[in-house]
């Protein structure tokens, strides 16, 4: 199957949203809105990083999220019959290459503790897990 990896757009946000719904893990967090990825887009261009088919269809998304000192993975998301091709790699690489550029040393990805799928990307592309710290959240 053929795709290119790229900058989101705008006009991606709906595409986005949808394949964040079905594909990827949501338990446990609040859901995405339009508004949020738009401010994202707005503040980092870049940070979002998609797959599109041959077709332009949206098949992947990662986003590669730099604030100024840390270099933050999340929302690795692979369309169901997309999956298992190398795709969630391809993503993860793109995002590893830009935060090299960036002048990364070490990138952090949040994966929830049930998404045992997740867990076997990070693992096989040479994340480890951080035993010693504990995320706490607060909704606000």
């Amino acid at each position: 199957m053929t795709y290119a990896i790229r900058s989101a757009t705008v006009t991606d946000v709906p595409s986005l949203l949808a394949l964040w719904e079905s594909a990827a893990e949501n338990d446990s967090r609040p859901a995405d809105t339009q508004e949020a990825v738009l401010a994202l887009l707005e503040r980092d261009p870049a940070a979002v990083l998609v797959a599109c088919a041959a077709d332009g269809e949206l098949v992947g998304s990662i986003i590669a999220g730099w604030d100024g000192w840390r270099y933050h993975l999340y929302r690795l998301a692979v369309r169901h019959d997309w999956r298992r091709q190398g795709l969630g790699s391809a993503l993860l690489d793109a995002a590893e290459a830009r935060f090299k550029a960036l002048g990364a040393t070490r990138a952090d990805a949040m994966v929830l503790s049930g998404n045992s799928l997740g867990q076997r990307l990070w693992r096989a592309s040479g994340y480890t897990e951080q035993s010693e710290w504990r995320r706490w959240v607060k909704t606000l």
